[in-house]
Formats: structure tokens, sequence, C-alpha cells
């Protein structure tokens, strides 16, 4: 069993490897094609594009990694299917149950690969992509802390607190330095409105202007402001709560809730994080019996297929339950853990049918 044990994991993770080549490549492209319209914006060349697309290979194979196990472990079955050594294997008595344990091995494997890209890679390398890329194009370094997103444009270092659903700012403060680098007016905003034209209208702000012998406070009810920000930029230089680690989403969700605000989103994305590696076992449950249950019905080329249109079937049932429990205010786990337990009780019962035919 041991010797059938390794050569099953050599051949799924072989064919694995050689599907994830395959997929990191197809949207290594998509992402060069959707940069290259940027192209020429700012400093923004063909060599920021290219390490841009290469940082955004961790995160890609952190969420290709369910597909291209599901894909591989079909592909690799369905060989030993074609070459009669699954009729050999399971004539010698070994179970369905082995089989599975032995995929789980494999599993085990990918899951602890999979939660290090998800934890630790991905979203540093993510980030850094970002950082790149804005301060190429806009000349703006950002970086999102748990006192919220800050930001230097031009002399003036910016402190925004939360960007809302519609593009929005709440809690923007503003640090004006002078050409010797000396901190001449600090401006806090209770909120902030785009304008258009790269202006927004800030609401309830409170100066305060340093000079050499003294400083001085002065409130404005409104006023208008000119800065590079713009919506569409802050939602690029904001992490998006997915591509943020669980660590993180725990901690930044735990901040949320002490100064009483939603963390639904986080949550679930906190959840999805902790699910993820199981969905990648999940998956690989799932292509056994897929993989010999139509043997008269298609060939290698039919099981690659129906690999693919389960691993979308799994992508968009999970986009789906996060959707629906944030409008529905479900529970996080609930939201999160629903298409692996779903996807978990249909690989199971259809183990269960086989052996019973």
């Amino acid at each position: 069993m041991k010797t059938l044990r390794h050569y099953l994991a050599r051949e799924i993770m072989l064919a694995t490897a050689l599907v994830m080549l395959a997929l990191l490549m197809l949207f290594a492209f998509f992402d060069l094609v959707e940069e290259i319209k940027d192209l020429g914006l700012g400093t923004y060349q063909m060599r920021h594009i290219v390490r841009h697309v290469v940082l955004s290979i961790p995160t890609h194979m952190y969420e290709l990694f369910p597909i291209a196990a599901l894909i591989g472990t079909l592909f690799a079955l369905a060989q030993l299917v074609a070459s009669s050594e699954y009729t050999v294997m399971r004539t010698a008595g070994v179970s369905v149950t082995r089989m599975v344990l032995s995929l789980m091995s494999v599993g085990l494997l990918f899951a602890i690969v999979t939660f290090v890209f998800g934890e630790y890679i991905g979203p540093a390398a993510d980030q850094a992509a970002q950082r790149f890329r804005s301060r190429a194009i806009t000349g703006i370094v950002a970086q999102e802390f748990r006192s919220g997103l800050w930001m230097k444009d031009d002399s003036s270092f910016i402190n925004v607190l939360e960007v809302t659903a519609d593009g929005n700012l709440k809690g923007v403060r503003i640090y004006e330095f002078d050409q010797n680098a000396k901190l001449r007016m600090v401006s806090f905003a209770q909120s902030g409105t785009y304008q258009g034209d790269r202006r927004w209208l800030l609401k309830d702000i409170a100066q305060t202007t340093f000079t050499d012998v003294r400083t001085a406070t002065n409130k404005v009810a409104s006023a208008s402001w000119q800065s590079v920000l713009e919506p569409s930029l802050l939602n690029v230089l904001l992490v998006k709560p997915e591509k943020m680690s669980a660590a993180s989403l725990y901690s930044y969700a735990q901040h949320l809730r002490e100064n009483r605000q939603k963390t639904l989103r986080y949550e679930i994305a906190m959840w999805s994080k902790a699910a993820y590696p199981i969905a990648v076992l999940t998956m690989m449950i799932l292509a056994l019996p897929f993989a010999y249950s139509q043997r008269r019905q298609g060939g290698v080329g039919a099981k690659i297929f129906t690999g693919i249109m389960l691993g979308l079937a799994f992508y968009f049932l999970g986009k789906l339950s996060a959707h629906l429990g944030l409008i529905n205010e479900w529970l996080p786990a609930v939201s999160a853990l629903a298409p692996t337990a779903v996807f978990l009780c249909v690989a199971l019962t259809m183990l269960w049918w086989q052996e019973r035919r």
C-alpha cells in the first residue's frame, strides 16, 4: 500500500503542477493585457508591468489551487482508469476508503502549500504589487494600517480612516509641510465627497495652523480640497479583504469592532481563508467518483472538461455565498463554509453511490 500511495502521489502532484503552470500562464497573460492599457501613464513602463504581473502570481496560485488540484487529480486518475491500472488496484483489494486516504496524504501537502501562499506569500506580494503600481502611475506612496490608509501627496501626508462603498471618505486627516519639511497645518474633516476633476468637498473641518511663535485653530463647515486622489485610485490603493491574510483580517475586524463599525465583510473573508485549504481536500475527494464513473462515456479530455466546470461552479458558488451572506447578514462561518460543505456532501454521496453499485 505504501508503494501504491507513493505512485499515486507522484502522478497527482505531477499532473497538478502541470495544470497549475498552465493556469498561471493563462492568468498572467490576462494580467498583462489588462495592465498594458495603462502603459505610459506616469512612469509606468513595460518593465513595471512585467514586475506587477510577476508579483500577482502568488495570489493567483492561492486562488487557483483548489481548481488545479481538482483537474490534476481528475487527470491522474483518468489516466489510471484508461490504462486499467485503477481496475487492477480495485481487484487487488484497494477499497474506496483507502483511495480516499491516499488522496488525503497528498491533499494535506497541497492544503499546507495553499495556507502558506494565502497567509504569507500572496498578501505580501499583492500589496507590494499595488504599491509599486500606484507609485509608478501617480507618484503616490500609500500603505494601509489599522489607523486607515496613509499616502503621500506632494508635500502633504493624508490619512483616510474609511472609504465607503460609494467612494466617499470618512475621517480625513491632512498634514501639510512647507519646503523645509516643517509641519505647517493639520486639517481633520469628518467626511469628504468627490466632486469630480480631483476635487473633494470636505465637511466639518477642524484646522490647526503652526507658525514659529504660536498655533491657531479654526473650524470650517465645508471647504473644497484639490488632490490627486479619486475614488478609482482609492479602490486600488485599499487592500481588499479577500487578499488580506487571516491574521490581518482578525486584527482589523477587532479594530473595527472596538470602534463600533461593521465587521461582517472582514469576518466572512477571514472564515473563507480558513476554509480554503479544506476546499483543496474536498476537490480532490470530488475527483475520485468523477474519474471513473464515466469511463465509457468519455476519455481524458471529457474528464478535464468536467473538472473545469466543477472548478468554475465552486468558484462562483463561493462568490455567491459570500455576497448573499453580506447582504442577508448570515453568520460569517456559514457564508464561508457553505460551498465547501456542499461540494463535500456531493463527493461523499457519489462515492457511496459508486460503492453501492
